[in-house]
């Protein structure tokens, strides 16, 4: 099983503790790339996949590293609908 299958198995048991490097990592396996749109984004953040031009945005997570429930089951939703898993 590679890296990527074991990211997405993880995102998809919505576990409590998915961080935000695993999500950039598994978007980055998935074509997207992290875009900031400027210096005044703050902690907003988008990934954009260069193939689709599909596009994710969320908050990243502070003052810790790991995401929100409503943000696992955002990106689940936004993966699927482009059929990515």
């Amino acid at each position: 099983m590679t890296k990527k299958d074991k990211l997405i198995q993880k995102l998809l048991s919505k576990p409590s503790d998915f961080n935000y490097d695993e999500a950039k990592s598994l978007l980055s396996k998935l074509g997207y790339k992290e875009d900031f749109r400027g210096k005044t984004s703050g902690s907003r953040v988008a990934f954009v996949n260069s193939e689709t031009g599909h596009i994710i945005r969320f908050h990243k997570p502070h003052p810790n590293n790991q995401l929100k429930y409503y943000q696992v089951e955002q990106l689940i939703e936004e993966l699927r609908k482009q059929g990515a898993i």
